[in-house]
Protein backbone atom coordinates (compact mmCIF):
# COMPACT_ATOMS: atom_id res chain seq x y z
CA UNK A 1 0.00 0.00 0.00
CA UNK A 2 1.56 3.64 -1.13
CA UNK A 3 2.42 5.40 1.91
CA UNK A 4 0.08 8.69 -0.02
CA UNK A 5 -2.88 6.64 0.25
CA UNK A 6 -6.38 8.11 1.62
CA UNK A 7 -6.37 5.51 4.12
CA UNK A 8 -3.04 5.89 5.65
CA UNK A 9 -3.61 9.83 5.39
CA UNK A 10 -6.92 9.22 7.30
CA UNK A 11 -5.47 7.84 9.92
CA UNK A 12 -2.00 9.69 9.99
CA UNK A 13 -4.70 12.86 10.49
CA UNK A 14 -6.71 10.99 12.89
CA UNK A 15 -3.54 10.42 15.29
CA UNK A 16 -2.01 13.79 14.54
CA UNK A 17 -5.79 15.52 16.11
CA UNK A 18 -6.51 13.35 18.76
CA UNK A 19 -3.01 14.78 20.79
CA UNK A 20 -2.85 18.37 19.21
CA UNK A 21 -4.91 19.86 22.27
CA UNK A 22 -4.46 17.30 24.76
CA UNK A 23 -1.34 15.17 25.67
CA UNK A 24 -2.41 11.60 25.92
CA UNK A 25 -1.66 8.91 22.95
CA UNK A 26 -3.92 7.38 21.37
CA UNK A 27 -4.83 3.92 21.47
CA UNK A 28 -6.08 1.37 19.41
CA UNK A 29 -9.55 1.40 20.46
CA UNK A 30 -10.16 4.78 19.94
CA UNK A 31 -8.68 5.00 16.46
CA UNK A 32 -10.79 2.34 15.57
CA UNK A 33 -14.16 3.98 17.09
CA UNK A 34 -12.68 7.81 15.49
CA UNK A 35 -12.25 6.32 11.69
CA UNK A 36 -16.00 4.20 12.38
CA UNK A 37 -13.83 1.10 11.58
CA UNK A 38 -13.34 -2.41 13.26
CA UNK A 39 -10.35 -2.90 15.63
CA UNK A 40 -8.96 -5.93 13.70
CA UNK A 41 -8.62 -3.18 10.70
CA UNK A 42 -6.88 -0.84 12.77
CA UNK A 43 -4.57 -3.15 13.73
CA UNK A 44 -3.75 -4.59 10.41
CA UNK A 45 -3.53 -0.81 9.11
CA UNK A 46 -1.12 0.14 12.24
CA UNK A 47 1.42 -2.49 11.72
CA UNK A 48 1.54 -1.35 7.99
CA UNK A 49 2.46 1.86 9.05
CA UNK A 50 4.62 0.90 11.37
CA UNK A 51 6.70 -1.31 8.80
CA UNK A 52 6.53 2.30 6.61
CA UNK A 53 8.47 3.92 9.72
CA UNK A 54 5.21 6.26 10.03
CA UNK A 55 3.90 5.25 13.70
CA UNK A 56 5.68 3.46 16.31
CA UNK A 57 3.40 1.10 18.49
CA UNK A 58 3.84 -1.61 20.65
CA UNK A 59 0.81 -4.63 20.64
CA UNK A 60 -2.55 -3.15 22.81
CA UNK A 61 -0.66 -0.50 23.28
CA UNK A 62 -0.76 3.46 22.14
CA UNK A 63 0.02 4.31 19.04
CA UNK A 64 2.41 7.52 17.99
CA UNK A 65 4.06 9.22 15.10
CA UNK A 66 7.56 9.10 14.20
CA UNK A 67 8.69 12.15 12.51
CA UNK A 68 8.27 11.14 8.94
CA UNK A 69 4.63 10.04 10.03
CA UNK A 70 4.45 13.46 12.06
CA UNK A 71 5.50 15.59 8.20
CA UNK A 72 3.10 13.65 6.47
CA UNK A 73 0.00 14.09 9.22
CA UNK A 74 0.77 18.02 8.87
CA UNK A 75 0.92 18.04 5.29
CA UNK A 76 -2.44 16.30 5.38
CA UNK A 77 -3.70 18.60 7.88
CA UNK A 78 -2.73 22.13 6.34
CA UNK A 79 -4.53 20.25 3.37
CA UNK A 80 -7.83 20.09 5.06
CA UNK A 81 -7.39 23.26 7.16
CA UNK A 82 -6.98 24.90 4.01
CA UNK A 83 -9.80 23.49 2.08
CA UNK A 84 -12.20 24.08 5.23
CA UNK A 85 -10.91 27.90 5.10
CA UNK A 86 -11.66 28.51 1.92
CA UNK A 87 -15.27 27.16 1.70
CA UNK A 88 -15.79 29.20 4.18
CA UNK A 89 -14.49 32.34 2.63
CA UNK A 90 -14.90 31.95 -0.87
CA UNK A 91 -17.77 29.46 -1.26
CA UNK A 92 -20.25 30.51 1.36
CA UNK A 93 -20.14 27.48 3.79
CA UNK A 94 -21.04 27.65 7.29
CA UNK A 95 -18.57 26.28 9.78
CA UNK A 96 -20.43 23.59 10.85
CA UNK A 97 -20.87 22.53 7.13
CA UNK A 98 -17.27 22.22 5.89
CA UNK A 99 -15.53 19.46 7.87
CA UNK A 100 -16.60 16.46 5.89
CA UNK A 101 -16.40 18.27 2.29
CA UNK A 102 -13.05 18.75 3.46
CA UNK A 103 -12.62 14.89 3.94
CA UNK A 104 -13.15 13.84 0.33
CA UNK A 105 -11.56 16.79 -1.08
CA UNK A 106 -8.02 16.70 0.74
CA UNK A 107 -7.56 13.68 -0.85
CA UNK A 108 -8.18 14.82 -4.73
CA UNK A 109 -6.81 18.38 -4.53
CA UNK A 110 -3.40 19.23 -6.76
CA UNK A 111 -0.38 21.25 -4.74
CA UNK A 112 -0.77 23.66 -7.11
CA UNK A 113 -4.29 24.68 -6.44
CA UNK A 114 -3.28 24.21 -2.78
CA UNK A 115 -1.11 26.64 -3.35
CA UNK A 116 -3.16 28.88 -5.40
CA UNK A 117 -5.94 29.20 -2.06
CA UNK A 118 -3.55 29.44 0.09
CA UNK A 119 -2.42 32.70 -1.58
CA UNK A 120 -5.64 34.01 -2.72
CA UNK A 121 -6.65 33.73 1.06
CA UNK A 122 -3.61 35.72 2.12
CA UNK A 123 -1.75 32.90 3.48
CA UNK A 124 -4.07 31.83 6.77
CA UNK A 125 -2.54 30.89 9.72
CA UNK A 126 -6.27 29.34 11.46
CA UNK A 127 -8.99 27.63 9.65
CA UNK A 128 -12.80 28.51 10.37
CA UNK A 129 -12.35 26.89 13.96
CA UNK A 130 -9.20 28.41 14.90
CA UNK A 131 -7.10 25.24 14.66
CA UNK A 132 -3.76 26.42 13.12
CA UNK A 133 -3.33 25.72 9.53
CA UNK A 134 1.01 24.29 9.12
CA UNK A 135 2.88 25.94 6.78
CA UNK A 136 4.50 24.16 4.06
CA UNK A 137 7.49 23.49 6.09
CA UNK A 138 5.17 22.52 9.00
CA UNK A 139 5.44 25.12 11.34
CA UNK A 140 2.26 26.09 13.61
CA UNK A 141 1.65 29.35 15.45
CA UNK A 142 -0.08 28.50 18.55
CA UNK A 143 -0.99 30.44 21.85
CA UNK A 144 -1.42 29.19 25.13
CA UNK A 145 -4.50 27.83 25.72
CA UNK A 146 -7.01 26.21 29.08
CA UNK A 147 -10.11 24.18 27.73
CA UNK A 148 -13.26 26.01 29.12
CA UNK A 149 -14.44 22.97 30.79
CA UNK A 150 -11.34 23.51 33.10
CA UNK A 151 -11.41 27.16 33.87
CA UNK A 152 -12.17 28.62 36.97
CA UNK A 153 -14.89 30.95 38.25
CA UNK A 154 -13.08 34.42 37.28
CA UNK A 155 -11.24 33.38 34.27
CA UNK A 156 -11.01 35.77 31.46
CA UNK A 157 -9.85 34.62 28.02
CA UNK A 158 -10.61 35.14 24.04
CA UNK A 159 -11.78 32.21 22.09
CA UNK A 160 -9.03 30.73 20.50
CA UNK A 161 -10.56 27.07 19.09
CA UNK A 162 -13.95 25.64 18.65
CA UNK A 163 -13.78 21.90 17.98
CA UNK A 164 -15.40 21.12 14.72
CA UNK A 165 -16.69 17.54 16.12
CA UNK A 166 -20.23 18.45 16.82
CA UNK A 167 -22.02 20.59 14.33
CA UNK A 168 -24.79 21.19 16.41
CA UNK A 169 -22.61 22.26 19.16
CA UNK A 170 -21.23 24.98 16.30
CA UNK A 171 -24.64 25.98 15.53
CA UNK A 172 -25.56 26.84 19.18
CA UNK A 173 -22.44 29.20 19.93
CA UNK A 174 -22.96 31.14 16.60
CA UNK A 175 -26.72 31.50 17.62
CA UNK A 176 -24.96 32.92 21.21
CA UNK A 177 -22.28 34.91 19.35
CA UNK A 178 -19.60 33.04 20.49
CA UNK A 179 -17.40 32.54 18.07
CA UNK A 180 -13.30 33.09 17.61
CA UNK A 181 -11.77 35.69 19.02
CA UNK A 182 -14.78 36.08 21.55
CA UNK A 183 -13.64 37.31 24.45
CA UNK A 184 -15.17 36.01 27.82
CA UNK A 185 -15.13 35.71 31.19
CA UNK A 186 -16.20 32.45 33.61
CA UNK A 187 -18.60 33.51 36.14
CA UNK A 188 -19.55 30.27 37.57
CA UNK A 189 -18.06 26.46 36.61
CA UNK A 190 -20.52 24.33 37.49
CA UNK A 191 -20.58 20.24 36.98
CA UNK A 192 -23.39 20.54 34.93
CA UNK A 193 -22.67 24.12 32.81
CA UNK A 194 -20.14 26.84 32.49
CA UNK A 195 -21.68 30.17 32.72
CA UNK A 196 -19.88 32.87 30.89
CA UNK A 197 -20.28 36.30 30.52
CA UNK A 198 -19.58 37.45 26.63
CA UNK A 199 -20.35 41.48 25.98
CA UNK A 200 -21.99 41.63 29.57
CA UNK A 201 -24.43 39.00 28.39
CA UNK A 202 -24.75 35.43 30.53
CA UNK A 203 -24.77 32.25 29.10
CA UNK A 204 -25.10 29.21 30.21
CA UNK A 205 -22.97 26.67 28.19
CA UNK A 206 -24.18 22.92 28.66
CA UNK A 207 -20.40 20.82 29.49
CA UNK A 208 -20.65 19.71 25.94
CA UNK A 209 -19.98 22.41 24.71
CA UNK A 210 -17.63 23.82 27.22
CA UNK A 211 -15.62 20.77 26.36
CA UNK A 212 -15.08 21.93 22.86
CA UNK A 213 -14.28 25.41 23.79
CA UNK A 214 -10.49 26.50 24.58
CA UNK A 215 -9.55 30.31 25.51
CA UNK A 216 -6.48 31.83 26.16
CA UNK A 217 -4.58 30.46 29.15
Amino acid sequence: MPATSPAIEDYLKTVYAHTEWQPDAITPKVLADRLGVAPSSVTEMVKKMAAAGLVSHVPYGAVRLTDAGRAQALAVVRRHRLIETWLVREMGYGWDEVHDEAEILEHAMSDRLLEAIDERLGRPVRDPHGDPIPSVDGTLQRRPTVLLAEAPAGHKGAVVRISDRDPAVLRSLDEAGIGLDAKLRVTDAAAASVTVAVDDRAHALPRRAAEAIWVTA
